[in-house]
């Protein structure tokens, strides 16, 4: 692999691929409306460096925990309704869809450090009745809803 830095802070790569790979990436650029081939493997290397930051490291993240859950489940509502409250400072909002055969979607947006939000997600996803719980990060951040108020000194 060569590298050459360009004056716009974009460095250039060389990568040596096999055939059939290369016929693949082409037709996933095609199909996913990527610009071009770099566009293309810069947006997986993004994914990868997330995925390892998240595993990694302990980064301030946004994102979301979706949810499929049961909602006939006997208390199923008011423990996952409790976990968030306990997890007030991460968890910024949800959104429940009723879905077919009893089932309910919550996408729950949450902010915090990234073991802290997988820390949630494991929480909700264990509870009896919840059928899938996934969490989706992003290292973009939200702007803060309210500043909470500074503790005068007595």
């Amino acid at each position: 692999m060569t590298k050459e830095t360009s004056k716009q802070g974009v460095s250039r790569i060389s990568v040596s691929l096999p055939e059939s790979l290369l016929i693949e990436l082409d037709q996933m650029v095609g199909e996913r409306g990527f610009e071009s081939r770099s566009h293309a493997i810069s947006s997986m290397i993004h994914h990868q460096l997330m995925d390892h930051r998240h595993e990694h490291g302990n980064d301030i993240m946004a994102g979301t925990i979706n949810l499929v859950y049961k909602h006939r489940t006997p208390g199923l509502q008011k423990q996952l309704s409790e976990l968030q409250h306990v997890y007030i400072d991460e968890v910024i909002s949800s959104l429940h869809i009723n879905l077919m055969d009893a089932q309910t979607l919550e996408v729950i947006l949450v902010q915090g450090p990234a073991q802290r939000l997988k820390e949630i997600t494991h929480k909700l996803e264990s509870c009896r009745g919840v059928i899938s719980g996934k969490l989706q990060m992003s290292t973009a951040l939200l702007p803060p809803v309210h500043p909470l108020p500074v503790a005068e000194s007595a």
